[in-house]
């Protein structure tokens, strides 16, 4: 599978990605994808699959003001991460 960054950024977009991220995590997913089928032994669209699945999981809890592992809230903005009671920047 030759995912174009583009129609994957278009995808995170309509799955709740903030717009102006999806470029970059296209491309990271994209590039995980490819390791993730290699570890595992899978196709490169069943690895993309999983990904989405859990990208999407992460953002419907994150509208939610639940963290996806349900152990603090979730993150104030898109930038940042709550960890336990603490608010930490995303690099």
């Amino acid at each position: 599978m030759d995912a174009r960054p583009s129609d994957v950024a278009g995808m995170l977009v309509t799955l709740g990605c903030p717009p102006e991220r999806a470029d970059v995590m296209a491309a990271q997913l994209i590039k995980r994808a490819g390791q993730l089928a290699q570890e595992r032994g899978w196709g490169v669209p069943e690895a993309m699959a999983h990904l989405l699945r859990l990208m999407a999981g992460g953002w419907a809890a994150q509208s939610r003001g639940v963290s996806p592992d349900g152990l603090g809230t979730a993150p104030a903005s898109p930038s940042h991460a709550t960890i336990g009671t603490r608010d930490v920047p995303i690099p």
